[in-house]
């Protein structure tokens, strides 16, 4: 794999990843937009490890003070844990859909999902229901303030995200805005939803790796490349999202959105048909 390469889909698995505009989608449709190969399991592993670098290195404190929370300890007063100390167990339970739809599907994510017109139709109907709840109104709640019934309802849309296409932060931001949350909470409150999920595909997928023979030589630097490249820009896209939505909407990602799929759906019976 060429290194302008490794660069090129690190930085674009940081930018869809934490944006709503679907990183699977992207991962799977450049190379086949472009003509290049398919980067495989190991450059996969390369950039999971990245974004999770990414998530916990901007969110770290965030961790510190659910857990201290959690089991009794003092946090800042002002912290959002210290108005909601059982913020830990609740992404605890908010990951438990996740997990079953990824047991229970994973194979179907990997294979037969990964279709050019499965990605292309969810990238428009996602984007739709982003839009409407981007414009209910009502968005007052912070992150202090989620409840059971918000933790499980933004777990189902995390777990609904392994269809590609989805995007795991446009779902689930949007599902929480849905639920009557401010734009930045519901924001972080996915980054740090999809903390555990990343972790355990990452882990399962470093597994597979080793039981494989593990990165093979030509492999190395890309790897390490693709690691870097995707936690720096990562931890930066994060940054800027989160400013971001303080004072915007979700209306461009919408169109975006809304743009690429019917480019991705086009190209697709356009090739289907030089093929028939």
């Amino acid at each position: 794999m060429p290194l302008y390469q490794a660069l090129v889909l690190a930085v674009i698995q940081s930018l869809t990843e934490f944006l709503p505009i679907s990183s699977t989608a992207h991962l799977v449709l450049t190379p086949w937009l472009l003509g290049w190969s398919d980067p495989g399991l190991t450059y996969d592993i390369a950039l999971h490890f990245g974004t999770l670098a990414a998530l916990v290195a901007y969110f770290f404190r965030d961790w510190v003070e659910m857990l201290a929370a959690a089991f009794g300890r003092r946090v800042r007063p002002d912290a959002e844990t210290a108005r909601q100390p059982r913020l830990l167990w609740l992404l605890a339970l908010g990951t438990v859909p996740a997990v079953v739809a990824g047991l229970l599907f994973h194979e179907q994510a990997e294979t037969t999902w990964r279709s050019p017109l499965l990605m292309g139709a969810m990238l428009i109907l996602v984007a739709g229901f982003m839009y409407w709840a981007d414009r209910r109104g009502a968005l007052r709640r912070g992150l202090g303030d989620i409840t059971l019934a918000d933790a499980l309802w933004i777990g189902g849309a995390q777990a609904v995200a392994l269809i590609p296409g989805t995007s795991r932060s446009g779902i689930t931001i949007a599902v929480a805005l849905w639920r009557g949350l401010e734009r930045p909470a519901a924001a972080r409150f996915s980054f740090l939803l999809s903390t555990p999920a990343l972790a355990g595909a990452a882990l399962l997928a470093a597994r597979d790796l080793l039981e494989q023979g593990g990165i093979a030589p030509d492999m190395r630097w890309p790897f390490l490349a693709g690691v870097l490249a995707s936690a720096l820009t990562g931890w930066a896209v994060i940054a800027f999202f989160l400013r971001f939505l303080r004072t915007r909407t979700l209306r461009f990602f919408v169109y975006y959105r809304v743009v690429f799929g019917i480019i991705v759906i086009a190209r697709a019976v356009f090739l289907r048909r030089q093929a028939a």
